[in-house]
């Protein structure tokens, strides 16, 4: 009921007060006629509101950024008695804003509708029917209940973009690693003089016993064949507008999911750790299609700062031939750790996710990275990446 209805309810009291005193027929038909009037706002929202029923479906459960989904409901009630156009209160998630929509047509009592939901941000979305209200003709009652079930799940993934070959780094000959991996060879690239540490059973003796004087064989050093992708999960640093941080969050995930999957077709070993509440580590057998949606799902959630999480990760550098960094902050301590991972063996491309690749801030730094020998690649929100920035 609504404030409104005081006005004629008031008026049918007077109406009737007054017909009772003088015996007018046309004040208590006046008087009848309010009253009437109101039972049947009354009668007419309560039927409607009690036998509304609402259905729907999504055309499809997940769509990449920029793509659209297009969301179908189905609106009916029962009530005979004519009503206000039914509103329908439509998000596409909890905090995002409600769009008012009027049935203003229901031949039959039954209407159908269809809504596009454009994706606009990476992540995990519930499109739907937040209430309904029905309301009289008249203004006077009006009934509003929220809806529970009538949500739909719909993911919205990563666009991915072609990047650089990754340059790959060969391991330190004397470690365990590349010993191992340098024992199988059967045929020797070169032969040079005897050092001493070299093993004795690289000793060519037939040689050293011609030539008088020990004689090692020298083998090609392999490439270590081993990728690892490391994301700053925590939440991206603020830029005043939420927007921009929406941002932010899909050039993060669309730079990583596109050097993840530009990995699938070499003949690399990928590691991919995502970290967070839920942490998991993407591999070349978990595939491109659970991959992207792992990353969708993404919370940015992880509270170490990010140059801890390159530290506690330094452990696996003995095998990685290349680090790929995906990054929308850099500072001087986020740098020393780069640089420190990249004299333990791989090389490492910075992916930097800015607005102002010319911002005189990162300057100083990215000139570090370079001196470094540390590729950097700017990465600027909703436009394409500067690959020609390898440096």
């Amino acid at each position: 009921m609504k404030a409104r209805i005081l006005m004629p309810l008031a008026a049918a009291l007077t109406f009737l007060l007054a017909a009772l005193s003088t015996g007018s027929p046309l004040l208590l038909l006046l008087a009848f006629l309010l009253i009437i009037a109101m039972l049947g706002g009354a009668v007419s929202v309560l039927w409607a509101a009690n036998t509304l029923t609402l259905s729907g479906d999504l055309d499809r459960s997940s769509v990449h950024r920029g793509e659209e989904a297009l969301l179908t409901l189905r609106v009916r009630h029962r009530g005979f008695l004519p009503i206000a156009p039914v509103k329908l209160e439509i998000s596409a998630g909890p905090g995002d804003p409600v769009r008012e929509i009027y049935l203003r047509d229901m031949p039959g009592k039954r209407q159908a509708l269809s809504i596009p939901f454009h994706a606009d941000h990476v992540g995990l979305y519930s499109p739907g029917v937040r209430a309904w209200q029905v309301e009289d003709l008249m203004g006077f009652f009006q009934v509003r209940r929220p809806v529970e079930d009538a949500f739909f799940r719909l993911l919205v993934l990563p666009n991915r973009f072609a990047t650089e070959p990754l340059t790959l780094s060969p391991g330190d000959p004397g470690s365990d690693v590349m010993a191992r991996a340098t024992e199988d060879l059967s045929a020797p690239s070169d032969i040079r003089a005897y050092q001493p540490g070299d093993p004795i059973k690289k000793i060519h003796w037939k040689l050293s016993m011609r030539k008088r004087e020990l004689l090692v064989r020298k083998f090609d050093e392999p490439i270590l064949q081993e990728v690892l992708i490391l994301m700053d999960c925590s939440r991206p640093p603020s830029w005043g507008h939420p927007e921009a941080e929406a941002d932010i969050r899909d050039a993060l995930l669309e730079t990583a999911a596109s050097v993840f999957s530009d990995q699938l077709s070499t003949d690399l070993v990928v590691h991919f750790p995502l970290f967070g509440a839920h942490p998991v580590e993407l591999e070349k057998s978990t595939g491109a299609a659970l991959a992207l949606e792992n990353l969708a799902l993404l919370d940015f959630s992880e509270t170490d700062r990010f140059e801890r999480v390159l530290t506690m990760e330094s452990r696996r550098l003995r095998k990685v031939g290349c680090l790929v960094v995906v990054s929308a902050r850099l500072n001087s301590a986020l740098v020393d750790v780069m640089t420190r991972m990249h004299h333990m063996g791989p090389t490492i491309r910075l992916y930097l996710i800015t607005f102002h690749p010319d911002d005189s801030n990162l300057i100083p730094l990215i000139s570090r990275l370079r001196q470094d020998d540390i590729q950097v690649t700017y990465v600027e929100p909703d436009h394409q990446p500067e690959e020609s920035a390898i440096a």
